[in-house]
């Protein structure tokens, strides 16, 4: 297993009111930036008995909002408690045990003989508002998947945005800061160890910045935290030349190049089809890797995989059929090659370290890139790749083509992240600007009140603000965006002198 020093400070979770997400900025940085095999000492699984493999996240997020008594920020998930007869907050409850039950269900089919796998994505949000709430034993469940070395090997758990935040509408400055955020919030809760465990990154909503200035910070930003690959669904990319991809069930090597010319890329497992929960709630990635057989990349055969994200608790499917999908599936992995052969699960860090060793290599991946952006290079010759060059591309396509757009894509594009939202956009990007303008080498990250006005700036760019249409949650945004204006214009006195880093 990862063996880390033990001068590493143990982190405090809740400081002052507010969760963990700032301040042993290095730290975080030193631990997440390794390159040890996380699976490959443990896994059970060879790959010469294997012909296919599929992997399955499960997508967990509940909303901060200001909605508790005297306006105070909780969780959507403790006001749907509160309010048991509001449209379909009666479902509070299984909820609740959705985000616990994995603690349960691996143990008990690992006890029963079987191979499971799973990979989990819970935002920042949930984590604090589930501590907020007193739910320990959600909390306490999680962390027996997560803390104990016998069930490590069967879970992956994978970053995000800690707010989450869509990727393409985010300011590029808070980009990495969400990121980090989160880090620090996940190591506060199970440790430093678990931290140097998370290698693979799930964007929220799936949504992947397709201009090529916000997909390079993104990448870059990914990189900088120690990411190894990350989740793209297959509609929001293309091949270098533009068409659809051809390998979908092999990783990808995503290349991002800004309006610099700079490239840097980052391996990429292709999440297939839609946004549809049933995919997962009925196990349909493993029947479809049934299907399968080995794919080559360079010289070396290998498993082609299955990779499928889906929320985790939200939908009748999911809350209802999903266990005795769940279990059904891995039992008949054990009756069909002791769930070590054949057809297995596997987690997405344990598939690229098992094909890595066995001679694949990055650079023969197949390339991808972000929908659209073929259209630009065409665009840009190769010696006059500048921002000016890439903009006057960009508004020439838009004027030629209605459909174009620097939006990114998601598995949800029927909705806009952009359109409709002027409301809730131009206070996020004021308010960033501020923050960055107010605090940036200012106040110290370990400072409560830094944590504080970051916390607002992660909260108003939270996804749901603009998913729910205009009216509450529109007007949760501006509360949000007035508490941190406010909060941030006192710090006037507090940054005129630099040497001031923390309240009085």
């Amino acid at each position: 297993m990862l063996s880390l020093s033990t001068t590493l400070p143990t982190l405090p979770e809740i400081i002052d009111g507010l969760p963990n997400i700032s301040g042993w900025e290095t730290e975080v940085i030193s631990v997440v930036n390794h390159d040890k095999a996380v699976f490959l000492p443990t896994t059970n699984i060879r790959l010469e008995n294997v012909n296919a493999v599929f992997a399955i996240a499960l997508h967990m997020h509940q909303p901060t909002i200001p909605a508790g008594h005297d306006g105070t920020l909780i969780s959507n998930l403790q006001y749907m408690f509160e309010h048991p007869n509001v449209g379909d907050n009666h479902n509070a409850n299984p909820f609740a045990y959705c985000y616990s039950r994995m603690g349960d269900l691996i143990p008990e089919l690992v006890n029963q003989g079987c191979n499971p796998r799973v990979m989990l994505d819970y935002s920042g949000n949930l984590l604090w508002g589930l501590r907020q709430m007193g739910r320990n034993d959600i909390i306490d469940n999680l962390k027996r998947i997560t803390c104990d070395r016998t069930y490590q090997p069967y879970v992956e758990w994978l970053g995000t945005m800690w707010s989450h935040a869509v990727i393409p509408s985010t300011p590029i400055p808070d980009i990495k800061l969400h990121i980090v955020a989160w880090q620090h919030h996940f190591a506060a809760i199970f440790g430093w160890e678990a931290l140097a465990r998370v290698k693979g990154f799930s964007p929220p909503e799936m949504h992947l910045p397709n201009h090529p200035d916000a997909l390079f910070e993104f990448v870059k930003a990914l990189k900088e935290c120690g990411y190894r690959w990350l989740l793209v669904q297959e509609h929001s990319v293309e091949t270098i030349s533009g068409k659809s991809l051809s390998y979908k069930h092999l990783p990808h090597r995503l290349i991002a190049r800004n309006s610099q010319g700079e490239t840097i890329s980052i391996t990429a497992l292709i999440k297939t089809q839609g946004s549809d929960t049933k995919l997962v709630a009925q196990m349909q990635p493993y029947y479809e890797a049934k299907t399968l057989s080995k794919q080559q990349i360079g010289s070396v055969f290998v498993p082609p995989i299955v990779s499928q994200i889906g929320d985790g608790e939200n939908g009748g499917v999911m809350m209802n059929e999903f266990p005795s999908a769940f279990k059904q599936a891995w039992w008949d992995m054990v009756n069909n090659g002791g769930g070590k052969s054949g057809v297995v699960g596997i987690c997405g860090t344990e598939y690229l370290e098992l094909i890595e060793a066995a001679g694949c290599k990055p650079e023969d991946y197949p390339t991808c890139q972000p929908v659209g952006q073929h259209q630009i290079w065409a665009r840009v010759s190769a010696d006059n790749c500048q921002p000016e060059a890439v903009e006057n591309a960009i508004q020439e396509l838009k004027q030629i083509n209605s459909n174009f757009h620097m939006d990114g894509a998601s598995w949800t594009n029927h909705i806009s992240w952009v359109k409709g939202y002027e409301n809730v956009i131009s206070p996020m990007y004021q308010l960033s600007s501020l923050f960055h303008k107010k605090v940036d080498n200012l106040l110290s990250t370990d400072s409560s009140e830094y944590r504080n006005l970051l916390l607002h700036n992660l909260l108003l760019q939270t996804s749901c603000f603009r998913y729910w249409g205009q009216g509450a949650w529109t007007d949760y945004a501006r509360e949000i965006y007035q508490r941190g204006e406010s909060l941030l214009q006192n710090t006037n006195s507090m940054t005129a002198n630099p040497t001031i880093v923390t309240p009085e």
